[in-house]
């Protein structure tokens, strides 16, 4: 959960309000309703809701999900998981009955671990959250992101810490300018790396 977690968190803190909660929901929609980490994830992701319908000013949603996001935080402690709640409480509260806030001052920043992570905070598991996240936010073909993500693994395994493809899926979370060509590039590896798996079955 750790991983999925701070992938969240930073494609938050870098302006990606609607995209954070993808990094969550498969997590949420696995565990028991009312537990701890279920009201956590919950509440997290109605928290980036009501920050991302504030921003496009619709101010009755951004009102109701930052309600209901209070109402799933309460009663866990103030780092649970090692998210900083106080101040995404405090946020929430004000979002709640003044949405326009938005407008005046930048959301809160969600603090993990200690720090205010963004994407070029994470490490290698958490990128490759990020990596599946932002290829359906904008777009992209995800099954070339899911191998690279599965090859990168293998690599890791067998101590190439060099690999190609970690090396890309770090590029397509980072790189926002570059980001087509990235996964132009990833793909074509992907396709090679394929290419070769098929030819060493067909020998055997």
């Amino acid at each position: 959960m750790r991983d999925q977690l701070r992938a969240g968190v930073a494609i938050y803190n870098d302006g990606y309000y609607h995209a954070a909660h993808d990094a969550w929901e498969d997590r949420w929609l696995e565990l028991e309703a009312g537990t701890d980490d279920e009201q956590l994830l919950h509440g997290l992701i109605q928290a980036t809701a009501a920050v991302h319908h504030a921003h496009d000013r619709n101010w009755e949603g951004a009102t109701g999900l930052a309600d209901s996001a209070l109402e799933y935080l309460e009663g866990l402690s103030s780092t649970y998981r090692d998210v900083r709640l106080d101040p995404i409480q405090s946020y929430l509260a004000t979002l709640a009955t003044d949405p326009e806030v938005a407008e005046r001052r930048p959301p809160v920043r969600i603090e993990h671990d200690g720090t205010t992570p963004s994407r070029t905070d994470l490490g290698f598991e958490s990128t490759a959250v990020a990596a599946g996240v932002l290829a359906e936010a904008f777009g992209y073909d995800e099954e070339p992101i899911e191998r690279a993500r599965t090859y990168a693994d293998t690599d890791l395994k067998a101590g190439d810490d060099d690999s190609r493809f970690i090396s890309l899926l770090f590029d397509f979370v980072r790189e926002d300018e570059h980001r087509a060509l990235v996964h132009q590039r990833l793909t074509g590896h992907v396709d090679r790396r394929r290419s070769r798996e098929t030819d060493v079955d067909g020998l055997f």
